[in-house]
């Protein structure tokens, strides 16, 4: 008798255990999925269905005082295009610091020198002299030093690049860092792949955006979780920015992968559970 009783006692207390564990490894799947996953509609059906998104276009980019350009020349002299990419092809010697994305390799702390933009916003080039460009975007620049180099060589073909164009990205991202910013178009989840994805500690819901607008800093709260953050203005990153993902309340000591595997080992942990039980009755 007394052993039939231990045994109902054990039963239940098995059940118990399985049900537990059961409601712990669904809370974290559920929580866990809804505060990690991006651009998440307004119901979980919208997420699976096509939707159609507004076009949105980057604010358009002017040169601006201590800008760095390469202005590269081409023409059908091969010294004159010596004399005008001597700034593009000679470089200044850097330091690199932890988490710098300026690249690897024995050239990795190399930047070029080219054509600096001075307070007044105009650049010293050969055989035209000071050329103002501040105000101008990189094709109007182009189409107006095309004019002015007409004048001396034949057939120049002008390419304007800005050099030192850049973002940061910190907080809770696997790697922080400054990045070039390559062009204009540079979107907030190419910024998220290139600092290798937000930690699960991150908050995507409101990330920082600081973004310098003439002498004004604005703050920007952005919920990458929200479909909304595809349409807002702040989608296409511009030069300066800075990104800052902040941490949870309450961050865990536990390593990422602990938790993303979590909900799966609960998981094996209540099956095992409920296959001991059904041998042992």
């Amino acid at each position: 008798m007394a052993h039939l009783l231990r045994s109902t006692i054990w039963n239940k207390n098995k059940l118990k255990v399985i049900v537990y564990l059961s409601f712990v490894s669904l809370f974290y799947s559920c929580t866990t999925s809804k505060t990690i996953t991006y651009f998440q509609g307004k119901s979980p059906i919208d997420t699976v269905h096509y939707s159609t998104l507004a076009t949105i276009r980057p604010s358009i980019t002017t040169i601006q005082p201590d800008d760095i350009l390469a202005i590269i020349v081409t023409s059908l002299s091969d010294e004159s295009n010596i004399l005008f990419n001597f700034q593009n092809t000679s470089a200044l010697h850097m330091s690199r610091f932890p988490g710098s994305s300026s690249g690897g390799g024995a050239g990795g702390n190399l930047q070029p020198l080219g054509y600096l933009v001075d307070s007044t916003g105009s650049v010293n080039i050969p055989l035209i002299g000071k050329a103002k460009l501040a105000g101008l975007t990189i094709a109007e620049a182009e189409v107006f030093l095309k004019d002015k180099l007409d004048k001396y060589l034949k057939e120049p073909t002008i390419n304007v690049r800005p050099l030192n164009h850049k973002f940061t990205v910190l907080g809770e991202v696997n790697h922080p860092g400054v990045f070039n910013l390559i062009n204009s178009r540079t979107t907030l989840p190419e910024v998220v792949g290139m600092a290798g994805e937000l930690t699960v500690y991150g908050r995507r819901d409101n990330v920082m955006l600081i973004r310098t607008v003439g002498d004004k800093r604005e703050v920007i709260r952005l919920d990458l979780t929200a479909r909304s953050v595809l349409d807002s203005p702040y989608y296409f990153i511009q030069n300066n920015d800075i990104l800052y993902v902040e941490p949870r309340q309450g961050r865990v000591t536990s390593s990422d992968r602990a938790i993303q595997l979590l909900p799966m080992t609960l998981g094996i942990i209540s099956t095992l559970l409920v296959v001991v039980n059904f041998i042992t009755k």
